[in-house]
Order: structure tokens, then C-alpha cells, then sequence
């Protein structure tokens, strides 16, 4: 259309022909029809341009992203979900077989927009999950209750209040504010243990790896969801030289797992790791975590991409 062509050619510049002209048709698309429920931050095309030509990620500038079959709504600076962490969360949903007879308590950790509770939550049987949803993010907390209601998930402000909705044989939803790093963290997070499956997408990346990343993911994406190199002293529990290597994370989760009963017995716990990062994420979890079995899951793209283990 000749009337785009001049701002196909400003984003031809910034990220190349090909993508440009992708990218210009999503973004037509959703301001002709924009997902219902999604709050839209963009007026206009210009004004769309022009955020992803200066960098802008381009689910930011849209408001959503799919995740399996959800259109989950995203804004900065909460962890943009991606393809690899969709992969494993419907392969989990396919592999494990909760009911409203045997319903499933779910702990997930560094929740985000929710996506990993949320499409469980969609993919089982109604009645047979309760999940809990922690980060650290106010940004991600409001989020995640955000999306539970677009995707008709009931979903409790918190565990001492009502339900926003009343459930009704549902699955069912808490995000819940709390520092997974904290010393007190059980009892800050009012967590009612044991869980039947433990979900998390922790931050992994190390500083030096993190230092290295684009812009457009440094200038707009929360560094609390990324970089897995705490120097909280509530981290203790990493050794000095695994606090280096993004690995922060995977101690305290091991640790919590076997030193507190969060893993119900016949419990499944399911860690998403960076490149590379598997073998030393199974030593941790089978020297801390208390569990008999553990698998490792390649992503679409052949890269190991999660530790799965069983107690």
C-alpha cells in the first residue's frame, strides 16, 4: 500500500526488509482489531514505528503475545514469555494427568505474566489445578491477576482474601508478591506446602552474558527476571563460585525442595535453564532437592532447556 511505504521504509532501517514488512502487518492487524480485553498503549502506526525503531520489542509496542493457545497481555518491563518456556509448558500439560477427583497444587516461582500456571490452568480439566504464582515485581504480580481474567482463570488477590471471581469446580489462581531469596520467604509468601508440581523460570543469566545482551532487552525488560548473579546475602546458599555463573536461583529452589517439604512425595519439579547450564542445575537439584529421578528436556531448538526431576 503506497501509504505505508514510508514508514516500511523507516523500519527497513532499523531491523531489515524482510522483518519490517512481518512486523508492519502485525501491527496494522492489531490496531484494525485489537485483542479483545488487552489494554493497547499505541494509537496509531506512526507511533508503533517508531517505538520499534528506536528498539522497542515488538510485543510491548503490540500489548500481547501468544502462549499456546492464550493471548497472554505484555508490557515492560515484565519478561516478555518466550517460544522455549511455551515448548516445555505444554509438553509438562501432556505429560502429567491431574482430575477434579486427584486436583494438583502448583508452586510456580518468578511467575512473570503467569504464563506457565496460566496455560496449565487452561489445559487441564476445570477442578483439577490450584496454582500459586510468586515474583518478586509488583509490575509482574498485577500482570499476571491481569491475565488471569482475560483468560477466564478464576483468580484470589491473595491468600487472605476472597477469590476476584467465585470459583465454581475451577481451576483457580494466586499471585502472590514475595522474595524468593528471602530468608523468611515460606512465611512471606503465606505458602501452604506440600505442592504436587513445582514450575519456575528463574532468573539464569550470568552478568558477564547479561552485559553482552541487546538493547532491547537491557533498556526495556526487567533485569530482576534476567540476571541470575544475586548479590543479596540472602543467597548464601549458592557458593561464591556459582553465584557467578547465574546458578543463584537453582540453589535456593533446590534448597527450599528438600529443606522445607514443598515436593509432595511423587511430586514433580520443573526448572527452565540457560545454555549450558543443565548439568550443573541437575547436580544442584540431586544434591538438594531430595528427588530420585531426574530427566533433561531439549526445546525445539536442540538446546537442553529443562531439569526435570521427580520425587
Amino acid at each position: 500500500m503506497p501509504h505505508l511505504r514510508p514508514l516500511l521504509s523507516q523500519l527497513t532501517r532499523a531491523i531489515g526488509r524482510h522483518s519490517a514488512e512481518v512486523e508492519l502487518k502485525w501491527m496494522k492487524g492489531t490496531l484494525d482489531n485489537p485483542p479483545s480485553g488487552i489494554r493497547q498503549s499505541c494509537r496509531s502506526l506512526e507511533e508503533m514505528v517508531a517505538r520499534r525503531a528506536a528498539g522497542e520489542p515488538l510485543q510491548y509496542i503490540l500489548g500481547s503475545q501468544p502462549f499456546g493457545p492464550l493471548e497472554l497481555a505484555v508490557r515492560p518491563p515484565v519478561l516478555i514469555p518466550r517460544p522455549e518456556t511455551e515448548d516445555w509448558t505444554m509438553r509438562l500439560a501432556e505429560t502429567l494427568t491431574p482430575s477434579p477427583s486427584r486436583p494438583a497444587k502448583i508452586l510456580d516461582l518468578c511467575t512473570g505474566t503467569g504464563c506457565i500456571p496460566l496455560l496449565l490452568c487452561h489445559l487441564w480439566p476445570a477442578g483439577s489445578i490450584h496454582a500459586t504464582a510468586i515474583d518478586i515485581s509488583p509490575d509482574a504480580i498485577q500482570l499476571a491477576k491481569e491475565n488471569a481474567v482475560l483468560c477466564g482463570i478464576t483468580a484470589y488477590g491473595d491468600a487472605s482474601t476472597q477469590p476476584l471471581t467465585t470459583p465454581q469446580a475451577k481451576n483457580t489462581f494466586m499471585p502472590i508478591l514475595a522474595d524468593l531469596l528471602h530468608p523468611e520467604f515460606i512465611t512471606q509468601a503465606r505458602l501452604e506446602p506440600p505442592y504436587d508440581l513445582i514450575t519456575s523460570n528463574p532468573p539464569y543469566i550470568p552478568q558477564a552474558e547479561y552485559d553482552a545482551l541487546p538493547a532491547s532487552v537491557k533498556d526495556y525488560e526487567d533485569i530482576q527476571a534476567l540476571l541470575g548473579d544475586s548479590p543479596s546475602p540472602h543467597a548464601s546458599g549458592a557458593p561464591a563460585e556459582d553465584r557467578t555463573k547465574g546458578l543463584t536461583f537453582y540453589h535456593r529452589i533446590a534448597a527450599l525442595v528438600g529443606g522445607h517439604g514443598l515436593l509432595r512425595a511423587g511430586g514433580t519439579l520443573a526448572l527452565e535453564v540457560g545454555a549450558g547450564q543443565a548439568p550443573a542445575v541437575a547436580a544442584i537439584v540431586q544434591a538438594k532437592a531430595g528427588v530420585d529421578k531426574i530427566d533433561v528436556w531439549k526445546d525445539p531448538w536442540g538446546k537442553e532447556r529443562v531439569v526435570v526431576a521427580r520425587r
